[in-house]
């Protein structure tokens, strides 16, 4: 292609990506970026080169017609350096800003408005928990192939042309680590497992009252629909976790809260995952189904490989940074993942000395550890910040509140190891004793493998809390002076012994179930340990395991297919429950309006009719999906924004779908206005709301809008184009469009024979690349294409021995 062609191609996608501007508006729109020189307009032209030198040995590479690659090699080391070579090139620039928020570099390149966010990623350190993480990988047999992945990066980027991204914002990436790929462990477990919910659940209950606290935010969820229901064994703990109450508010406050709950894990975030055993299979053999819920983006979190080895033959998704399949499948199991919802982090405050320099502990004044850091600033200057640390962890402060952090990824953790073994585990005992490797973070683990065996297990460590000798739960703000809650044998920033937690045998697990299926509700229906208090609501996990109790019982075994549709399943539990009432509360107005012989309103009448022929089912091609989405939402605020707006916290705060929707008629929420007279209300500020944005069925409002590039802002060319989505945040087939969390890959398995799977968009971070969205439309479809481990054709890219 021409360097004119170029330029059209370039040019035209420019101006069609933000709304028909034209170029020179597009150009403008971009003017933070760097000028579009040579280099820049030659990011359309890139290809992998088909011959590269490798110091680790001979690979070769081929991409198949969704562009995975697939890896061959003799020796692992060869493989791994061409994964690490395949990554870089499809997805450079997500690997180097993945690097950059997690080591608080971002400002570097985007200002003082991502400062705040450096100073979190900065005085948490995770860069230094990822050190402590690469001293003990490095020793194992895991250790070489990663630093031979990290050659293959080094190698891409001095190889290969930057990606589009590179030459807008006007740098190159620096040369990517061993430790680098640890780091992306440790966002990931951040993503799944970083929670402050006991800083909130403190405010909640300053602010409002314990009463409201226990009432919109209860331990556990009423509902019977556990991971492990009864017939399962769910391992032999100690029942012994006094719950007790929240405490602290006083010394946290809003604006340290506020400021750390920007950082969780993104609302919403879950997973589902299901295995049903061989005997209710078409083919005699068991099927694990699986998509897990992150936060949606271009390119996709996720990123698809396969690699030949004479080791193993293993094909799945991994997080660009990580050389393993995290989740997939090699030629004798599958593996899936999703959250567990447990409480692995703990807050602590401290009595501090009026200078600050030192708190007290184990009665006696401390020096904090501190170290002196500075967080560069493109377009100003340099922002120094002093990291603390107290013995539990880093020390976070706003507006001079104070507070403490224990979180298990913040040691040396064995994770990467683990999932090295997974790729190479020949069954279950196998797979079993890698898992006692994976530390961090908490998973629901699901299984099966060609010998017919299945699995449940509960990874991670669960820690064990105690206050004057009593175990307790971690759902609350610890008194760290006084050692309150300390996890026996945790090391911050070193190697831990682990002494303080759940042994192995005792969590939660079930040893070749027939069926069982997890949506991150709660693990166990009567837990004998605490596990943690943020579980999902039920509704996901009740209609899967709905769905494969009928089909068993009507005795017609399952096969792919079932297991794909069940995936898209978009009936809403919600709806279900709360339909029918909103039908007499509308029916009610009717007689009402009825005997004033002021006339029913006919928008409120249309909108009853939808509702009462409505099926629940949140298609995008649905009126009744859309005014129920926008009615749930509105009823949601009416019920508890008056209360939480007077004592000044937002909506990040609300309770979830699940106690809104079982809140009983005499609650305090209605005091002023009744249950029925507050879900009529609603219907009409949600009728008015979509009137106003001329919305007609669900896909209107409800689509793939959410779903965009980091700088899509700045280029929106670079986002995905907009589609309408079924799909809301309690069905199977999950799409929330308010926070841009669903389905983040799907699979579905049958160990030792066939697998099909789909990405939210594909699998090149490449916008110039036939494979940047070609896999939007059958994600939203799951139309999902086969994971083959064959090796068929001429290879596209031929690793040899020598010098890169």
């Amino acid at each position: 292609m021409g360097d004119h062609t170029r330029r059209a191609v370039l040019a035209g996608a420019l101006a069609a990506g933000v709304g028909g501007l034209t170029l020179s508006g597009a150009r403008e729109l971009l003017g933070q970026f760097a000028p579009l020189s040579g280099t820049a307009w030659d990011a359309a032209d890139r290809s992998i080169s088909d011959r590269v030198a490798s110091s680790h040995g001979e690979a070769t590479v081929r991409y198949d017609e969704d562009g995975v690659p697939s890896i061959d090699a003799d020796a692992e080391p060869a493989a791994y350096f061409a994964v690490g070579y395949v990554q870089a090139f499809d997805r450079l620039a997500q690997l180097d800003l993945q690097r950059r928020v997690m080591r608080g570099r971002v400002s570097e390149l985007a200002g003082e408005g991502t400062l705040e966010d450096d100073e979190f990623h900065v005085a948490m350190d995770f860069a230094g928990a990822a050190e402590a993480t690469w001293e003990h990988v490095a020793e194992t047999p895991a250790g070489p192939l990663v630093e031979a992945y990290a050659d293959g990066v080094n190698a891409a980027i001095e190889r290969e042309g930057l990606p589009l991204e590179f030459e807008l914002l006007g740098y190159e990436p620096e040369p990517w680590t061993p430790v680098d790929s640890m780091l992306m462990e440790k966002q990931i477990s951040w993503n799944l497992t970083g929670n402050f919910g006991e800083l909130r659940r403190a405010l909640v209950a300053d602010r409002l009252g314990e009463d409201v606290l226990a009432e919109l935010f209860p331990e556990r969820l009423d509902h019977d629909v556990p991971i492990l229901r009864e017939s399962l064994e769910a391992g032999t703990l100690e029942d012994d976790a006094d719950v007790g109450s929240v405490a602290g508010a006083d010394a946290v406050g809003t604006a340290l809260t506020d400021w750390l709950s920007r950082f969780e894990s993104p609302p919403g975030v879950g997973s589902n995952s299901w295995v049903v055993s061989g005997e209710h299979t078409e083919s005699g053999l068991p099927i694990v189904a699986y998509d897990p819920h992150l936060t949606l983006m271009a390119p996709p979190l996720w990123y698809e490989q396969h690699v030949e080895t004479p080791e193993t033959s293993v094909r799945g998704a991994t997080f660009p940074g990580v050389p393993f399949v995290i989740a997939g499948a090699n030629d004798r199991g599958a593996w899936s993942f999703t959250n567990v919802g447990a409480d692995v982090l703990d807050c602590y405050t401290y009595e501090i000395d009026d200078g600050g320099e030192r708190y007290r502990y184990d009665g006696e004044w401390r020096e904090f550890d501190r170290e002196e850091r500075e967080i560069a600033v493109a377009g100003g200057d340099d922002r120094p910040l002093e990291v603390r640390k107290t013995v539990h962890g880093p020390v976070l402060e706003r507006e001079g509140r104070t507070v403490g952090v224990a979180w298990t990824g913040h040691t040396a953790t064995r994770t990467t190891e683990a999932i090295y073994e997974y790729e190479r585990s020949d069954g279950l005992e196998d797979l079993l004793e890698a898992t006692r490797k994976f530390d961090l973070p908490t998973q629901n683990l699901v299984y099966a493998d060609a010998d017919g065996r299945t699995l449940y297990y509960a990874t991670g460590k669960l820690p064990i809390r105690e206050v004057d000798g009593e175990v307790v739960s971690g759902n609350r703000i610890f008194d760290g002076s006084a050692g309150e809650g300390e996890w026996e044998g945790f090391e911050p920033f070193g190697e831990s012994s682990w002494e303080g937690f759940v042994p192995f045998e005792a969590k939660p697990h079930a040893i070749d179930p027939d069926v069982l299926a997890t949506a991150n509700q709660r693990v166990v229906d009567d837990p004998d340990h605490y596990i943690g208090v943020a579980y999902a609501t039920p509704y996901r996990g009740a209609r899967i395991y709905d769905r494969l109790d009928e089909r068993i019982a009507s005795g017609e075994p399952t096969d792919l297919e079932f297991h794909r549709e069940l995936q898209n399943d978009t009936r809403d539990g919600r709806a279900e429950r709360l339909v029918p009432e909103l039908l007499e509360a509308l029916e009610g107005r009717v007689e009402d309006e009825a005997e004033s012989d002021g006339g029913s309103d006919p928008l409120l009448e249309d909108a009853r009719e939808t509702l009462a022929d409505w099926e629940y089912g949140m298609d995008a091609d649905s009126r009744g999906a859309l005014l129920f989405a926008r009615w749930m939402d509105r009823f949601r605020e009416l019920v508890v924004e008056p209360a939480f707006e007077e004592a000044g916290l937002d909506e990040s705060y609300y309770p979830d779908d699940w106690v809104i929707a079982t809140l009983p008629a005499d609650s305090p929420r209605f005091a002023e206005r009744s249950r029925t007279e507050t879900m009529v209300a609603a219907l009409e500020d949600a009728l008015a709301e979509i009137d106003e944005a001329g919305w007609k069925t669900y896909g209107d409002w409800n689509s793939t809008r959410a779903i965009d590039h980091p700088f899509g802002a700045e280029a929106p060319f670079l986002n995905y184009p907009e589609l309408p989505a079924d799909g809301s945040r309690a069905t199977v087939k999950n799409y929330r469009v308010e926070s841009a969390v669903g389905s983040s890959w799907r699979m579905v398995v049958e160990p030792g024979g066939e697998a099909t799977a789909v990405l939210p968009g594909g699998n090149s971070g490449d916008y110039f690349s036939d494979h940047y969205a070609d896999q939007l439309e059958g994600w939203l479809a799951n139309d999902q294409t086969p994971m083959d481990r064959t090796l068929e054709g001429e290879p596209d890219v031929v690793f040899e021995e020598g010098t890169p």
